[in-house]
């Protein structure tokens, strides 16, 4: 596992995997199956993973933290970045910092708080406690709508607190986003991470200068993620637009079912391992939603296959 500082260049040499988390049917971590997708993964290009709510973080027992954790870090190959995510509680985030810092994870992400449980200035101040308790700048997620006020981010950019944002406000057009400007108003847009998969990505790159993106569905198709990634780097939009459309699909799939169990049982159908039941407080797909995720994974998995011999 890669242990250096965070750079940039971190954040820009692979697209940022939010894979899930397999079990058993005993709900413990099911160790081979996940193994099999973190090696899937590497193989299609992608060196850095980020466990958090697609991996249902929000319900992982504390007691299974460490656990976890240091299956992931042994688990991955020496170059690949793992971004494991605490909280979303303040509580949970005290309890799970430790075992981050002796970990030598170099960031963590905070998971969003409910919409409505916290403030800007208490948000800030929940930041600040991780990031000495890990001893690292971390990585804050803006998931609602101002969530922080901009001056507050700007002081924990400038303090050294937080180190980048995963941004995934939802907008009906993602091009419309008062919020998202103000925060690069304020702070260097290589920090903030377009984080709600593949339909908003080209947008934020062109319009507001992302440089980075997170994906889901990249668990199924890593080569045509990074694909997408390489396009946008290059400024080719045409194939940009065109790989990009290969994943809509199953984003169609994720937003109709919901993002975490939808990946998480969409893996599965795609032959590409085995992820278990999803524990609750989530639940696996019924019968009916399965059919139609399985069509969209093994067409999204094709395409991946293709792509490889391309």
């Amino acid at each position: 596992m890669k242990i250096d500082a965070v750079a940039f260049h971190d954040l820009t040499r692979s697209v940022i995997a939010v894979p899930p988390l397999a079990q058993t049917p005993a709900l413990t971590l099911a160790k081979a199956a996940n193994a099999t997708l973190i090696n899937y993964l590497e193989q299609g290009g992608v060196s850095t993973l980020m466990y958090g709510g697609n991996a249902n973080f929000y319900n992982l027992p504390v007691s299974a933290y460490a656990e976890t954790l240091t299956f992931l870090a042994e688990a991955v190959a020496p170059d690949t970045w793992i971004i494991p995510a605490v909280g979303p509680d303040f509580g949970r985030m005290m309890d799970q910092a430790p075992v981050v810092r002796d970990l030598k994870f170099p960031t963590a992400m905070a998971l969003p708080a409910y919409a409505g449980s916290y403030t800007s200035a208490g948000l800030a101040r929940s930041l600040r406690y991780l990031s000495d308790k890990i001893g690292a700048p971390v990585l804050m997620y803006a998931k609602h709508d101002r969530c922080i006020a901009p001056a507050d981010l700007r002081r924990l950019v400038d303090d050294g607190v937080v180190g980048w944002v995963k941004y995934a406000v939802v907008r009906q057009d993602p091009a419309e986003d008062d919020f998202l400007r103000a925060l690069i108003d304020v702070v260097d847009p290589r920090r903030i991470i377009s984080g709600i998969g593949e339909r908003p990505v080209i947008t934020h790159f062109e319009t507001f200068g992302l440089s980075s993106f997170t994906s889901g569905s990249v668990a199924v198709a890593p080569r045509l993620s990074s694909a997408l990634l390489r396009a946008l780097q290059a400024g080719d939009r045409a194939a940009a637009h065109a790989i990009r459309d290969l994943f809509m699909p199953l984003e169609d799939c994720r937003d109709a079912f919901g993002p975490a169990r939808t990946l998480h049982d969409a893996v599965t159908l795609a032959d590409v391992a085995d992820m278990g039941p999803i524990a609750p407080l989530q639940s696996n797909l019924n019968e009916t939603e399965r059919a139609q995720v399985a069509a969209a994974a093994r067409d999204l998995a094709n395409n991946d296959v293709a792509a490889l011999a391309a």
